[in-house]
């Protein structure tokens, strides 16, 4: 009882509620703001925070608040995350004092307002917008109806909540919610919309208010001001900026940012989380006995390094959506047959996962069994699709799988029935022969009941339609290929592309084989696009450009960048790409500030598993060739995207090899390049190794004008600074580096054994993914070669 009293007493003094007098800059009635690509906004007097709209990507224009001195304009709440407004809408603060967003046909789209007494608006230096009268009294402010967010000074009272986004860049209503309940007075957090199971909980009751100290704690109030529960402890700067958000893998999670990089204390300048995420553990913490939980059906949970939950799928199963990794699995196979006649017990083996589990999907269980009974049980059972084995108890569970994890508290081992080899499946037959014929016979007694005439008409339209598109009408092919080939992109002419960039004029980089320059298309919703213009059309220029087209027209993942569409008249070859805001790796990383270590692991994780898809997952095999930092582009919210695959080579199926000359770029390429050696996709796991490096020290691979000659060659140095334990050199006083020295260490070893000068020792992409997710040990590497002997 002392303690909390003690505890009370201490954080009394730093209630939000005395809050200085803030100077605020009114708007007036009246006042309104245009979403386009000028960026207009209302700002607080510090500038601290801006109000307006934000574009994201090319689907639309988000009204919100966001962070505007720092360059990630981090969004702290927004309005219309369900409905994204097109270019031309408007937001009105009205004559009548109400708050409209309506679109450039005048449609609303979301409204705010008291209907009476309100004289003007703000945004505060707290990041709180405001509707207020003459007195300065507010009569709605957003932080009443936060989103995602809440900020410091910000208080939650019993029934708000809080709601996830869908996705990082998707601001739809996402599964996850947190609410503080007036029935009992606790807080929650449950996926939406199963309120009444939730996978964190406070059970102390009494609950009144979430508050958000300024100095940092987040606690639950009780209605006299005693601290019911303390959600968040640590004690923050008001050299940082601040904010707690419940995102969209649904866990709450507080943040600060250094305001200022000379007053960092040695903290990277990005966002960095300053306490125990809540839960902890969400891969162990969700329960709920509906649903899918935390990564969709017949996926399972595992914790990161970071305690970022990594969704991901069983052997033998795929991603439901490769740009969406929490929206499910499926299996990479047809279903055993139940027909007794045809079991194909024969045709499926079972793939072994330990510490993995679905912990409610289970029909039907054994007690005192060994691993083989439980094995063969589920093969010979054309319902079950995995079974577990713990301490002698085996569990059958059918499809769709819930709640998957796999964590060392779990235990056991999950026994996964897959096909081996889908060739072999044998179809059950749709229905007899006699159902076979049904369709022909209903189609017969249809026109055979018909008129004669109709008949006739019919016979002669069709015959009409069959002669106009088989000898009137040519088809329009690109190089003998037919234009439907590519009907997922759209087609341009030179004239829309020239207007779309200005005439060409905003350059935002150059390659071997082209320019690239910003353009704008105004009639589509892909409103900023990236024009690549080849400007070699030799034949070297037009097999680039038809193999952009088949690759990356064959190619759909998250961490690679979308074709848009192309352009090929006359002599013109250009392509067309989504809008990478944030530019290219190469500028994140040598570009000036150290960037965030965390947010470098994701963009080391995000590539490896790029190539993993073109290596082992995409419909053909592809190897890159020309991996390196300017080639890993960045969007909106910093995930890493491949582009340039002007220098790919697409492999046949069956095809593991193949002489080519040489392509990409000398620093990151393997050796065999310099050998006239068989290329394989083991090129480009050397140049991820490279890359991973650049990643780990935030430097170049060769830099020839440092004074200590050893430092020059960046693969020699680490592997030096590896070998003699010395790796703390390598950090730079990176404190968020400092503290994750295991990883690092595990970072730079698997760097090690992508760069080895034999290509048969370096790993697939594959076991790099897994090494960098911590799923696979990773041995003592050899030493790699040295920079020069790989060029020789």
């Amino acid at each position: 009882m002392a303690s909390t009293t003690l505890t009370v007493l201490l954080l009394l003094p730093l209630l939000p509620f005395a809050i200085p007098a803030q100077a605020q800059s009114n708007i007036t009635l009246g006042s309104s703001l245009i979403a386009d690509d000028r960026n207009s906004s209302w700002k607080s007097s510090s500038g601290d925070f801006a109000f307006g709209f934000q574009r994201i990507g090319n689907r639309g224009f988000l009204l919100a608040i966001w962070f505007d001195k720092i360059p990630e304009k981090t969004v702290i709440w927004f309005a219309n995350g369900d409905k994204l407004a097109p270019q031309g809408s408007k937001v009105d603060l009205t004559r009548t004092g109400s708050l409209v967003l309506s679109d450039h046909k005048g449609e609303q789209l979301w409204a705010r307002g008291t209907g009476t007494g309100v004289s003007h608006a703000a945004i505060l230096d707290t990041g709180n917008f405001v509707l207020a009268d003459q007195t300065g009294s507010n009569l709605w402010e957003s932080f009443n109806e936060p989103s995602d967010t809440i900020m410091p000074t910000q208080v939650l009272d019993q029934d708000t909540k809080i709601v996830s986004r869908y996705s990082a860049m998707n601001y739809s209503r996402g599964r996850f919610e947190l609410s503080l309940q007036s029935k009992d007075g606790n807080l929650n957090m449950h996926t939406r919309p199963v309120y009444d199971d939730a996978y964190w909980y406070t059970s102390q009751g009494y609950g009144y208010q979430l508050i958000f100290n300024r100095t940092g704690p987040i606690y639950l109030a009780a209605k006299n001001g005693s601290v019911v529960y303390t959600m968040m402890s640590g004690t923050v700067s008001s050299t940082n900026y601040q904010r707690a958000v419940l995102e969209y893998d649904g866990v709450f999670r507080q943040y600060v940012y250094p305001k200022d990089a000379s007053l960092s204390s040695g903290r990277s300048m990005g966002w960095s989380p300053v306490a125990s995420p809540v839960p902890s553990n969400i891969c162990t913490s969700m329960r709920q006995s509906i649903g899918a939980g935390t990564c969709g059906w017949n996926s399972y949970c595992i914790l990161g390094d970071n305690q970022r939950p990594k969704c991901r799928c069983p052997l033998g199963y795929s991603y439901m959506d490769p740009s969406d990794e929490m929206n499910g699995c499926k299996p990479d196979f047809l279903p055993q047959s139940c027909d007794k006649a045809m079991l194909e017990t024969d045709l499926f083996r079972i793939n072994e996962m330990i510490n993995t589990d679905w912990p409610l999907s289970d029909y039907e269980r054994y007690d005192n069994v060994d691993e083989d009974f439980c094995a063969q049980v589920c093969l010979s059972d054309c319902l079950c699709d995995v079974a577990i084995i713990r301490d002698g108890t085996c569990w059958k569970k059918k499809m769709p799988l819930s709640n998957g994890k796999m964590d060392p508290s779990v235990g056991g081992k999950a026994l996964i029935k897959v096909s081996k080899d889908n060739s072999t499946l044998n179809i059950p037959p749709a229905g007899s022969k006699k159902d076979k014929n049904r369709p022909m016979i209903i189609v017969g007694s249809v026109i055979l009941s018909s008129s004669a005439a109709l008949n006739l008409i019919l016979i002669l339209l069709i015959l009409l339609i069959w002669f106009r598109f088989n000898h009137d009408k040519k088809p329009e092919t690109v190089h003998g290929h037919p234009i439907n080939r590519f009907s997922s992109m759209l087609s341009f002419t030179y004239e829309e592309l020239r207007v779309a960039t200005g005439g060409f004029t905003e350059e935002l980089g150059k390659g071997a084989f082209g320019v690239v320059y910003k353009g704008v298309l105004t009639s589509n919703e892909r409103s900023l696009i990236a024009v690549k213009v080849l400007e070699k059309i030799t034949s070297e220029g037009d097999r680039e450009f038809k193999n952009e087209m088949s690759t990356i027209g064959r190619t759909n993942h998250r961490n690679l960048v979308e074709l848009i569409g192309f352009c090929e008249e006359g002599q013109h070859r250009i392509l067309v790409y989504d809008f990478m805001p944030n530019g290219s790796l190469a500028d994140f990383l040598f570009g000036g500030s150290r960037p965030s270590w965390f947010k470098r692991i994701e963009i080391a994780c995000g590539v490896a598993r790029s190539l993993l898809y073109l290596h082992e997952e995409s419909s053909k095999q592809i190897i890159h060739c020309d991996i390196k930092p300017q080639n890993i582009l960045l969007d909106e919210c910093l995930t890493a995207k491949i582009s340039d695959f002007g220098l790919a080579k697409l492999l046949m199926t069956g095809q593991t090899r193949t002489m080519t000359v040489v392509r990409g770029t000398k620093g990151y390429l393997a050796p065999e390049w310099f050998r006239s050696l068989p290329i394989s996709v083991k090129v480009d796991v050397y140049s991820f190794g490279i890359v991973l490096l650049e990643l780990i020290c935030c430097r170049k691979n060769c830099e020839f004008g440092l004074k200590d000659e050893a430092q020059m060659i960046l693969s020699d140095w680490v592997y030096d600074c590896y070998h003699k334990e010395e790796l703390g050199l390598i950090v730079d006083g990176d404190e968020e580096m400092i503290g994750d020295m295991k990883r690092v260490r595990r970072f730079v070893m698997i760097a090690m054994w992508c760069i080895q000068e034999d290509p048969s020792l370096r790993p697939s992409m594959k076991k790099v993914a897994q090494m960098l997710d911590g799923a696979v040990e990773v041995s003592v590497p050899p030493e790699p070669a040295s920079f020069i002997s790989s060029l020789q």
